[in-house]
């Protein structure tokens, strides 16, 4: 295949030429852009960019996989489906080499730390890479992709609008993805939080969260399931908050809605029939249910991914 070179001052992407993969590069502003890798193919594609060091590099695979190869090759990075991974390294450039897999879209924001500080410039603290003991290191995270991520991501690699509208829609969603993403909750402290030094409970906890999740259409009371793992009520509401941020008929909801979201992208049920399987007995429910998450219809969910 013919290489296509697309150049633009100091960027320089490479992209093998697919009628089945799409390629999207947007400004947002000065030292800030995103990338969409939308290979539908049956083989892998390849592209590159070179990154500066002055630039925080945060990528989603939305779906299939992806690969990050560096130094020419000899040390490769994996990202699977619905995993994020963040990227800054301030004392060396850190080039894109991509390796995306077949049926494997991925988005990539670009952005200099510069730009991205200025974002946060009054919760630099909450950021942990940003805090003056950690400015200057080197910086590696990877993690799971929320629901509500996952909502604006695909909104971000399906866009249907006019050119004139783009660049627009583009910094709203980056923004809103950003924002999502550093709202989660950091990860839990066992030595901040003594109820979690007890072993016994966190397997407990653990316990609970996995019963919930395979009786997700018919699920136990907070009594039942705090019978069934044999602790009190009380200590299931607290450890569960503590371990998994959220109380557990909100953590099994939005776990519903985002098993509701992936059976829709299938095509392999109508909406009634994934209502039923994550445990809503009407339509009507559901659907109220799935527009309280992600602020659209089931339906017309499944067009705009369409």
């Amino acid at each position: 295949m013919n290489l296509n070179n697309i150049k633009d001052n100091s960027v320089n992407l490479i992209q093998k030429n697919n009628a089945e993969s799409t390629f999207h590069k947007v400004a947002i502003d000065d030292d800030f852009e995103v990338l969409t890798f939308k290979n539908s193919s049956s083989e892998e594609q390849y592209a590159s960019r070179d990154v500066d060091c002055n630039f925080i590099q945060f990528h989603f695979c939305i779906k299939g996989s992806s690969k990050f190869k560096f130094n020419n090759g000899s040390y490769t990075l994996d990202i699977l489906e619905e995993n994020s991974l963040l990227l800054y390294n301030p004392n060396r450039e850190l080039p894109l080499n991509l390796e995306i897999s077949p049926n494997s879209w991925l988005l990539t924001v670009i952005i200099s730390i510069k730009k991205f500080h200025g974002l946060f410039s009054q919760e630099a603290d909450y950021i942990t890479f940003l805090s003056p003991e950690n400015k200057g290191k080197k910086y590696y995270k990877d993690g799971k992709i929320t629901p509500s991520m996952a909502i604006v991501l695909n909104q971000l690699i399906n866009f249907n609008l006019n050119r004139s509208i783009k660049t627009l829609y583009f910094k709203g969603k980056t923004y809103e993805l950003l924002s999502l993403y550093f709202n989660r909750s950091e990860d839990t402290n066992v030595e901040q939080c003594p109820f979690l030094v007890d072993e016994t409970n966190v397997i407990k906890i653990r316990k609970a969260k996995d019963i919930i999740i395979s009786r997700m259409a018919e699920p136990p009371t907070l009594q039942e399931l705090a019978d069934e793992i044999q602790l009190s009520l009380k200590k299931l509401k607290e450890g569960f908050k503590q371990i998994y941020g959220d109380s557990v008929f909100s953590f099994l909801f939005d776990y519903k809605m985002e098993v509701a979201r992936k059976l829709l992208e299938t095509g392999d049920n109508n909406v009634n029939e994934v209502g039923l399987k994550v445990g809503y007995s009407t339509a009507s429910h559901f659907i109220s249910a799935f527009k309280k998450k992600y602020g659209t219809t089931p339906k017309k969910y499944v067009q705009s991914i369409n």
